[in-house]
Order: C-alpha cells, then structure tokens, then sequence
C-alpha cells in the first residue's frame, strides 16, 4: 500500500487498539517494510485485514526470524509485544548503523495479529469458533488432556480444532503460507510465537507438542538455549520441548516444523508470558476475561515489554553469522547426547 493508505484502511473497517496500533505503524514504515494482507477475517459484519510485514535482506538464502503474535485473540499482551518491538525496530533505523549492517543479512518477518477477529471480539478462538493453536490435521500420538488437548465435538467448547476433514481456516493457512514461503525455503530461520495465559514463569517452548519424540534439531535448540543463557545468565525463562508439559492435537508450529525441506534448519518457539504471575499479584484480575490473560497494572505492561526485546535481539545477532556457531560432526553429536540427557532428566523420565 502506498503512504497513508493503512491509515485510509482503518475508517473503512472496525478497530480495536492492537490493529490501528499496526496500521500506524505499516504507514509509518512504508519506506522500509514491505507490508500486505494475506486473508482476511470477518466478525459481525466487520472485516479485518491479516497483515504480514517483512523488513531487511532481500536474498533468497538470507537468515529469517519471523515473530507472531495475537494467534488467540484474547492474549492482547503478545500482540503488544510484537508491536513494540517492530515500533523500537523502526524508531532505531533512523541512527543505529548496527542494526542496518544485521538487516543487510538478516530477514525479519512480523504478522502480530493473526487473529483480529477473535481480538475484536475478545474470544480465545477466531470468527468461526476454531482454536487456531489446534486446527492443523496432525494428531497426538499419545492421550492428551480433555478438551484443552484439542476437541471436535463444537464450537460451543473451547479448544475445537475445527471439524474432521475440513480444510484449516483461513488464518491457520495464512500463517503456514507466510511461514513457507518467508522461513522454510532459507537454510536457517527461527520462530517466536508469542502468548500468554499459562504458569508462574515465563516459559519458551518448542516441538513437539503432538509426542514425547525429541525433534530432530535437539542438538541446535540445546545449543541456542545454552548461548541464550551465556548472553543472558538472568533471562528466567523455562526453555523445553511443549510435550514436557501436555500433549495436544493441531499444533501449527509441529506442522510448520514438520514442513521443512530436510536440508534447512527451522527453529520455532512459543513464547508464553506466565499470566499466573500477574493473577497472583492482583486476584481480582480473575474477575476480567483480559484479566486472565494479559497484566492490568500499566507498570507490569511496560514490564512485560521491556523483559523480551534481548530475545529477539539475541536471534538477530546469531542469525548475523551463522557459521560461527551452527555444531556439525562430533560437536553436533555431543550436543544430542547433553540435550537428550538435560531435557529428560527434566521431564523426569
């Protein structure tokens, strides 16, 4: 779209804070994101426009970090999150030759409303009902908990995955589309996923979440959460695979994962904001649909948004150079044997 035209998109459509937030921020960034709606969603007569934003090196086999948010519509802080980082990201192109120096290398990939539907209307799943988290057709291999494991008996209870044999609904492909054709074609990209509404700590998960079966990049996850924890000896995040928690149904980043061509290193996280925490601290958020999942208090927001940008921050500098720390041969197989050992020794198994 041309300057001021997300602008002009934002009085023909329904709003809510989180979307007139991206669209300022698309028409702010005209010059240096090439931005465009891969589906659209409507909710109650309304329509809402599902934008992918990309930004920095146009090479094929350039390095790619995508980062996601709003994937549940009621988990507003990780759509924050994703637009704070993309306005400090655009604020400091204007004198911060680093980062210009990364994006000539590294590719960045934002779509920090997959769910505007489901935003506006403050609902975990998307228009039609689907908990989006749980509509890709693969299933768990082993028993996962009742209903939050993924349910096709109705829209009427949380967690459907959408009805057998239908095809994934238009968000779910829009993702997976922008996620093929952005990450999975490069040698090396990364996922981050953000959410909320789950335990007492901030959590990083990754695949899978459908088995207990370690996924075949063990050995580079292992190594991105050591340096991870080298650069940041004070990050607090639980680092481990999904399953070590529950297993479920549909989960769109096992099937993203699943979808990569062998030859390419794909690695995809969740990011979950422990709201346990936040409830904790004030119990009459309990008492609040956006309570249960999003901080209330404008000091834990600020916070939250604060306490994340040295992740995103670390992918980029890893991404940079690649062939400094990717492990092949011997290191490659030592580090399957820790990863194996620390992550089971966790689960307790």
């Amino acid at each position: 779209m041309p300057p001021s035209a997300y602008i002009g998109a934002m009085s023909e459509h329904a709003a809510f804070a989180e979307y007139e937030q991206l669209l300022g921020l698309l028409d702010a960034g005209s010059r240096v994101l090439d931005a465009r709606a891969v589906c659209e969603a409507s909710v109650r007569g309304h329509r809402f426009s599902v934008y992918a934003a990309t930004l920095g090196a146009t090479a094929p086999d350039a390095p790619a970090i995508g980062i996601f948010g709003g994937i549940h519509g009621l988990e507003r802080i990780g759509t924050q999150l994703v637009l704070d980082y993309l306005r400090s990201l655009l604020s400091r192109l204007e004198w911060d030759e680093l980062l210009h120096e990364e994006l000539q290398s590294v590719r960045l990939v934002f779509m920090p409303i997959v769910n505007p539907g489901g935003m506006w209307a403050a609902t975990r799943a998307n228009p039609n009902g689907v908990d989006l988290m749980r509509n890709a057709p693969q299933d768990a291999d082993a028993r996962v908990p009742f209903l939050a494991g993924g349910q096709r008996i109705g829209a009427w209870l949380p967690w459907f995955r959408g009805q057998a044999g239908r095809p994934m609904e238009a968000e779910s492909q829009a993702l997976l589309s922008v996620v093929q054709s952005e990450l999975l074609s490069r040698p090396l990209s990364f996922a981050v996923d953000c959410h909320s509404g789950y335990g007492w700590r901030d959590s990083i998960w990754f695949p899978y979440a459908r088995t207990h079966r370690p996924m075949p990049h063990l050995p580079e996850m292992y190594l991105l959460k050591t340096m991870f924890e080298q650069a940041h000896p004070h990050h607090g995040y639980a680092f481990e695979p999904q399953s070590h928690q529950y297993l479920l149904h549909g989960d769109l980043w096992d099937y993203a994962y699943d979808l990569a061509p062998p030859e390419n290193l794909f690695l995809p996280m969740t990011l979950e904001l422990g709201s346990w925490l936040w409830i904790k601290k004030n119990p009459r958020q309990l008492f609040s649909r956006d309570g249960m999942f999003n901080p209330i208090k404008a000091h834990r927001t600020a916070r939250v948004l604060r306490r994340h940008v040295s992740l995103f921050d670390f992918l980029g500098r890893i991404a940079f150079a690649p062939q400094r720390w990717l492990p092949t041969g011997e290191r490659r197989a030592q580090l399957q044997e820790q990863a194996r050992a620390h992550w089971q020794q966790r689960s307790g198994t």
